[in-house]
């Protein structure tokens, strides 16, 4: 069942939510007996609307935490494969991309990251996200609860303190917030997890077109940045 058609990054049309919070997923493992929700989310770690998604998403976890267990598992994409890795200014960037557009795309995020309670930062580089996927695979090996928590630290780095999502040092800083062990030792072989990140990309997000998507035990898919309300009626359908 398709709720939302997949859309462009920019393009989704955001509905106003009030402030929101973030919360770490739940794990499978318990025996609750709820009803289990599974979440796969493809996303770029330099795309604002999965960060807006994800809180959001967060928001409509926490609101339904009572009734349904909940699985979280992020997977790559690439807005921009060819994005240099030593970085650009994330700026210029933009306006070379979106010409005379950029300068309402980026008034229209900064008004949409306030409405859930972040400010949107414009410095700093913004280049190649593959170390940033390679890193979300292995802490995803230690637990999803790790890689969500991680994916929402390389999101406030990057989105809201000029962080360079491609910067070795940032990487390892949200590993070590987030307990991730042994994140300088696999990040230090350029091969390891990309083989890994090749194949979740293949399987799981050769037929989007952009991002954030979501699907929902299976059976529902979602895009863009979605309000909770949008989350909160998937997962009722999805649990039937």
């Amino acid at each position: 069942m398709r709720l939302v058609s997949v859309q462009r990054c920019f393009s989704f049309v955001f509905q106003k939510d009030s402030k929101t919070r973030s919360i770490m997923a739940q794990s499978s493992g318990s025996n609750t007996g709820k009803k289990l929700i599974r979440i796969d989310v493809s996303s770029d770690s330099v795309c604002p609307w999965c960060f807006v998604g994800k809180r959001n998403l967060d928001k409509a976890i926490a609101q339904s935490k009572d009734q349904f267990d909940f699985e979280i598992k992020w997977h790559p994409f690439f807005l921009d494969p060819s994005a240099p890795k030593e970085g650009v200014s994330k700026r210029e960037y933009y306006e070379k991309k979106f010409g005379s557009r950029a300068q309402g795309i980026l008034a229209r995020m900064t008004e949409i990251f306030r409405n859930v309670g972040l400010e949107y930062d414009m410095s700093g580089l913004t280049g190649n996200t593959l170390d940033s996927h390679r890193l979300i695979y292995f802490a995803g090996k230690q637990g999803l609860d790790k890689q969500h928590a991680l994916v929402e630290e390389l999101y406030l780095g990057y989105f809201t303190q000029g962080k360079y999502i491609g910067d070795r040092e940032f990487l390892l800083e949200s590993a070590r917030k987030v307990g991730v062990e042994g994140a300088a030792e696999f990040l230090e072989n350029p091969n390891n997890g990309v083989k890994e990140v090749n194949e979740d990309l293949e399987k799981y997000s050769a037929n989007i077109s952009g991002v954030p998507n979501y699907v929902i035990n299976g059976k529902q898919q979602l895009s863009g940045g979605q309000p909770p309300e949008i989350f909160l009626r998937a997962f009722q359908v999805a649990a039937k």
